[in-house]
């Protein structure tokens, strides 16, 4: 496979369904949550001589956004899941798109089956005769998220470096198999101890660990590449900029805490952005950062009014958003953007 043209994520999905269907062979994706091309250092020694090119993250960098590109091969345009938080028309809330929660924390009741476009990649592969396996941590099994993302494509459960090794080996010793391996370890450290911490030393040690048994154990007939969904860009204290201002309740917003999405008064808006200094960007710039294809059918009544994109090491976080974070993402800086395409061989 070639991916010297390819920039994102849509088109390391296209290659790797057009080698699936016409060659009959087996390939592993392993997708790193959190590990922009900021992690690949001597504290990821079996990453980093795999380290073919650097691919881009879907806008905005978040994991929701690219799981469902990695799902259906879309961009979020055309697939529908424009944010951590979005605005859900059909229940008139913003739904966390990782818990399937409102902002006060409530479920929101959806046909999670039902999100993301008909056929998705799972669905395609099984139509052209191949299947689709996904190693997961064991406690996702069932979850909303996992319900939305993996229709058609067969769920197993891991949870130590030995399990997640042998059951990606396994599933992929069947040939025309597609395995795609998640591992959350080095976002969740950054996200709650900050990308330089000791926490997050440790989720590296162990994704890389995870990387190079598979890497000795594979077949050499069987492709194996790994990628992430975004980086993390660690914010200080004083980068926190809270909105609590009882004036702009008016306002909806979504999103993600670096590129927050803003429905509503355009006065109010232009107010807030001189006020936390982030650049405003309409509709006109940022509807083209979503990508290409056909539109999702709801993606006009989702889409914002403006976004609030925040100076590099600063969020908004405006009501419902969360504060207790140390490292954060969703934004266009390179640090949040740039995310590594590891190839074996």
């Amino acid at each position: 496979m070639d991916f010297s043209l390819r920039t994102g994520l849509v088109g390391l999905i296209a290659e790797i369904e057009g080698t699936l269907i016409s060659n009959r062979t087996s390939v592993v994706l392993v997708l790193f949550d959190g590990l922009g091309t900021q992690f690949l250092d001597e504290r990821t020694p079996a990453l980093v001589p795999h380290w073919a090119s650097t691919l881009r993250a879907p806008f905005p960098s978040t994991t929701t956004v690219s799981l469902a590109t990695v799902a259906t091969g879309l961009a979020p345009a055309a697939h529908g899941i424009i944010g951590h938080l979005l605005w859900w028309p059909e229940v008139g809330r913003v739904v966390n798109m990782l818990k399937f929660v409102d902002l006060s924390g409530s479920a929101v009741l959806i046909d999670n089956e039902s999100v993301l476009p008909s056929p998705n990649l799972w669905e395609r592969l099984r139509a052209g005769g191949c299947q689709s396996v996904t190693v997961q941590p064991a406690d996702f099994a069932g979850t909303p998220l996992t319900r939305t993302l993996y229709r058609g494509c067969r769920f197993v459960g891991a949870g130590t470096i030995d399990e997640f090794v042998e059951q990606t080996v396994t599933a992929a010793g069947v040939p025309g198999t597609f395995v795609f391996t998640y591992l959350p370890p080095v976002d969740y450290a950054a996200h709650v101890f900050g990308p330089g911490s000791a926490e997050v030393a440790g989720a590296l040690t162990w994704v890389s660990s995870v990387w190079g048994a598979i890497v000795n154990r594979l077949p050499a007939e069987v492709v194996l590449m790994g990628t992430a969904d975004h980086g993390v860009m660690p914010i200080p204290e004083e980068g926190k900029i809270l909105i609590r201002d009882e004036r702009y309740r008016p306002l909806e917003f979504w999103g993600d805490p670096r590129a927050v999405m803003v429905k509503g008064s355009a006065r109010l808006t232009r107010e807030l952005c001189d006020l936390t200094g982030a650049r405003l960007v309409e509709p006109a710039e940022f509807v083209p950062w979503l990508g290409d294809g056909h539109a999702h059918h709801h993606l006009a009544s989702r889409l914002p009014d403006a976004v609030l994109l925040a100076q590099p090491g600063q969020v908004i976080l405006p009501w419902g958003f969360d504060k207790r974070l140390v490292g954060y993402h969703g934004g266009l800086e390179k640090i949040e953007v740039d995310i590594p395409l590891l190839v074996r061989g």
